[in-house]
Formats: structure tokens, C-alpha cells, sequence
């Protein structure tokens, strides 16, 4: 994410230009939901009347995607804390409008965030089941317990598309490695606990 630059808040001056305050609500949303490569193509489309040129469009709809952007990233949720990213001698009525827009939709675009985000497969399931060995080539290893674990993982949708693929890998555990495993989930969950009880 861009850091925020003195040049940004001198372009968004032009958003003064617009028609109405709903057009700046809509303009703001669409650089939100715009990835950065999007920018340019919104800018001819969105700015015809706010700017001179498509330079200063472009200027416009990429301060408005970072301002939107940091805003959420930063989980700014006050608008003190919005009005102190502004510098001083910024217009005060834009200023409002501009803080009063992000803090009705921050909700909706922090979700949208979220939902756009690459992550890590998810786990959907969980089976298991014990098992004796009753052969082996060593005489050690028989009537030996172990576990045999399946762990069923939901991939990301937005690297597979639109079908969600769920893989499953099955693991053989022994009395021991089990034992490492669940202590290091234990410490996990501890540590989750902490965390959401902050």
C-alpha cells in the first residue's frame, strides 16, 4: 500500500468540483474497490468534469485510492484520527465530507478487503482413528498404537476460481508425535486466547 504524499491531498482538492456529495461517495467507493492497475481507466471514466486533463484524473483517483486504503489498513475509526492524516491548511468542508463518507463506509470496505485477501488453505474437516499394528519387519513395532489422521483443507477460491477444491492428506502419527503435536496446538490456543482477550 502507498504511503500517503503531500501531493494527494493537493489533488484531492479537485473533488471541490463535483457535482453533488453523492458523486464524491460514489467516486470514493469506486477507487476503494479499484485495484491500482484499475486506476487509469477509472480516471477517464469517473473525473471528466473534476479535472483538466487525464494527468490530474489519474492524480485524483490514485490519492483517493491511497487515502481509502491507509484509512482501512490503519483501522482508522474516529474521525479525529482521519483528520489529523489532512494537513492544516486543507479545506475544512471537503475535509468533513471526505471523513464522514470513509467513516459510513469503512465497515463495508474493510470486509471487502478481507474477502479479496489471498490466504492459506483452510481446514474444513477432520478425521481420525486409531490404529494397531499387529506386523511389521521388527519385532518392536508390533502391536504398536498409532494414529492415523486426515485433515481435509479447503484452498483459497480466489486461486481456483470460482469452485472451491478440497484436498485431504492423511498422516500416521505415533503415540509420541502425537503427543509433540498436541502440546504445540495447546500452546497455540493459549496464545490465541491471549491475543482475542486483549
Amino acid at each position: 500500500m502507498a504511503a500517503l504524499r503531500d501531493g494527494d491531498f493537493a489533488a484531492l482538492q479537485s473533488l471541490l468540483k463535483a457535482p453533488s456529495k453523492d458523486a464524491v461517495r460514489q467516486l470514493c467507493q469506486e477507487c476503494f474497490s479499484s485495484p491500482p492497475t484499475g486506476l487509469g481507466p477509472l480516471a477517464l471514466r469517473a473525473c471528466p468534469g473534476l479535472t483538466s486533463d487525464a494527468e490530474e484524473a489519474e492524480q485524483l483517483v490514485s490519492a483517493l485510492h491511497n487515502l481509502t486504503r491507509h484509512i482501512v489498513y490503519r483501522g482508522l475509526t474516529k474521525a479525529e484520527d482521519i483528520f489529523a492524516l489532512f494537513p492544516e491548511n486543507f479545506h475544512q468542508n471537503l475535509k468533513n465530507l471526505l471523513t464522514k463518507i470513509i467513516l459510513e463506509s469503512i465497515s463495508a470496505w474493510r470486509n471487502e478487503a478481507q474477502a479479496s485477501q489471498i490466504s492459506l488453505p483452510r481446514l474444513v474437516d477432520m478425521d481420525w482413528r486409531v490404529d494397531i499394528k499387529t506386523s511389521s519387519d521388527s519385532i518392536s513395532r508390533m502391536a504398536v498404537p498409532t494414529c492415523l489422521l486426515q485433515l481435509k483443507m479447503q484452498e483459497d477460491v480466489a486461486l481456483c476460481g470460482n469452485s472451491a477444491v478440497v484436498s485431504a492428506l492423511t498422516m500416521e502419527l505415533s503415540k509420541e508425535t502425537l503427543d509433540t503435536m498436541l502440546e504445540g496446538l495447546g500452546r497455540i490456543r493459549d496464545q490465541l486466547s491471549a491475543v482475542a482477550n486483549k
